[in-house]
């Protein structure tokens, strides 16, 4: 674990893919039935993976090669799958209630800024009680014309919060950390999602972060 410390934080936005909850199950099937509808060559795991946390008609266009319409209607078909049949395939990574009852209990605002389109986030919150913490809920739109520094400023804008190093965005990939360095607020990485450490082999140390953990509960150490 790595650490930079800083002021003290006046609110936390969690990004949801590899960071509040591991949603792999659901996404992957979802990918798989897709690949198998349309005739596409399966891809291996690793391959399958990276699509976790990216918009997925960025996937789609990157991993499978496909434009255009072909695009539109594998998004389409996925999202279905996705949305009416396995979206609720998902699990809170281990400490992530222990920690959101906790800046529950020191009065820090929390919010959610993720890729994930916006109503499925809220469903999956909704779902597993993170809705207890926070009603500042924003994700992608469907036309995936948002950038995480986008979603990041719609949570900003909602906490009003003047002092963008005060805000901690929290998250596992590239997408996040990009997206806090775009916005001004601080960043926390966390190894266990898809993005940074082995899993997704992206490495933290190309970005500026405050710290580095590899579990939840870690994070509690920038609010003692």
């Amino acid at each position: 674990m790595s650490e930079i410390m800083v002021p003290e934080y006046k609110a936390v936005l969690f990004d949801v893919d590899g960071t509040l909850l591991d949603t792999s199950e659901g996404i992957l099937v979802s990918i798989r039935e897709t690949i198998e509808h349309f005739g596409y060559e399966m891809l291996p795991q690793s391959e399958l993976l990276k699509f976790i946390g990216p918009p997925i008609e960025w996937s789609f266009r990157d991993r499978l090669g496909l434009t255009g319409e072909a695009i539109t209607e594998a998004a389409m078909y996925f999202r279905d799958r996705y949305s009416n049949h396995n979206l609720l395939l998902a699990k809170p990574y281990e400490g992530i209630p222990e920690l959101l009852d906790f800046l529950k209990q020191k009065d820090i605002p929390v919010a959610i800024a993720t890729y994930k389109k916006d109503d499925y986030a809220k469903k999956l919150l909704l779902h597993f009680g993170f809705g207890d913490y926070t009603d500042i809920i924003y994700g992608s739109d469907y036309e995936g014309k948002l950038r995480k520094c986008d979603i990041i400023e719609l949570c900003i804008e909602r906490l009003g919060i003047s002092d963008r190093k005060k805000v901690l965005m929290v998250g596992d990939s590239k997408h996040d950390a990009e997206g806090a360095a775009k916005a001004g607020t601080s960043f926390a990485g966390v190894s266990f999602g898809f993005g940074f450490g082995d899993f997704g082999g992206e490495d933290i140390n190309d970005y500026e972060h405050v710290i580095y953990v590899d579990n939840a509960i870690e994070l509690r150490s920038l609010f003692n």
